[in-house]
């Protein structure tokens, strides 16, 4: 009887130390948390630039040289959420039958839209330029 009387008051200590125990973590869990979001928004900024160098390169092989570059631009643009198009740049050149696109993004700090990093991802693509 005694023993089992003994076991249950070291439950109910044991029950604040539990308490004590997660209050202490949480910090941790939380700045873990945040860690991993932004390494999110940089992989998705990343794949973001990729996906719009190709397009513009795509439709900057595609059009006439004295308009590759506003085509190119405006397909880069396309299909960037609002919070990347903003200060996104995209240029094309064309050297030897060759197109290359090049978009910068600046990746969010925790929510697009609401401030940047001082640095830019950069996504690059070629195609060869298309002759009629």
């Amino acid at each position: 009887m005694r023993r089992a009387r003994d076991r249950v008051r070291n439950r109910e200590r044991d029950r604040g130390q539990v308490t004590i125990e997660f209050l202490g973590m949480t910090p941790a869990i939380l700045v873990t948390l945040v860690v991993l979001w932004q390494l999110v928004l940089v992989g998705y900024t990343f794949t973001l630039a990729g996906n719009a160098a190709d397009e513009a390169v795509r439709a900057g092989t595609a059009s006439e040289p004295a308009w590759r570059q506003g085509a190119c631009r405006e397909a880069g643009l396309d299909k960037l959420p609002g919070a990347w198009k903003g200060a996104a740049t995209v240029n094309c050149t064309t050297a030897g039958g060759h197109v290359r696109a090049e978009v910068k993004l600046n990746v969010p700090v925790l929510f697009p839209g609401a401030a940047d990093f001082p640095f830019d991802v950069t996504g690059t693509a070629g195609a060869v330029e298309e002759v009629d």
